[in-house]
């Protein structure tokens, strides 16, 4: 008789046991860390090109054949590879001309921007202007945005130069903050220090 009662009373003791109520903490979400480099920069002034400026020394200065499949519009397009942070600064060049007239290339620039406001939490448009009669418009895409930095650069009259700064991963805003500032801050210089050479 005793055997009978301790199988019935044992599960309902368990069952008791299992229903006190505990505070549940979840475990916050981790990213991991990135070991920056130090900031250090390096002259791009190849022969032949219409521009130069000063690049970060872990970034590589490569010409860029292709444009989505297709040759690339002349052969002054870059792309700095970052290799170390898996992140590209795409730098494509264009003459302003009567065929390409730089309201054109504003407008290209404006829609390239705003396209990805489809996932931008706010896009921030700050102008500038260096003593290097180089103008424009520093782009700051808020959010999961593919590219949160992008800028155009001109002298209004003959140069136009767009950069885009990508990185070969998913969007995701909180991962690569330290990343987008670091690299943010280059982009920044390479603008304050573009000449034009012709």
């Amino acid at each position: 008789m005793r055997l009978i009662n301790l199988i019935y009373i044992l599960p309902v003791l368990v069952f008791l046991n299992g229903c006190r109520e505990e505070t549940y903490t979840p475990k916050p979400r981790g990213y991991f860390s990135v070991n920056l480099p130090e900031k250090k920069y390096q002259q791009f002034d190849k022969p032949g090109y219409p521009f130069r400026f000063e690049y970060p020394v872990y970034a590589v200065a490569e010409k860029d054949s292709t444009f989505f499949d297709q040759k690339a519009e002349n052969p002054w397009w870059l792309n700095l590879n970052i290799d170390t942070l898996g992140a590209k600064v795409y730098l494509s060049y264009k003459i302003i001309s009567p065929q390409q007239p730089l309201s054109k290339m504003l407008e290209d620039s404006y829609f390239m921007s705003h396209y990805h406001t489809k996932r931008a939490d706010y896009i921030k448009e700050p102008v500038f202007h260096t003593s290097n009669n180089v103008h424009g418009i520093f782009y700051e895409v808020g959010g999961n945005a593919a590219s949160s930095f992008q800028f155009y650069a001109t002298d209004s009259h003959k140069h136009f130069i767009r950069g885009a700064l990508y990185f070969n991963v998913t969007p995701n805003a909180d991962s690569l903050k330290p990343m987008n500032e670091f690299l943010a801050r280059d982009m920044e210089h390479f603008i304050q220090t573009l000449q034009w050479t012709r």
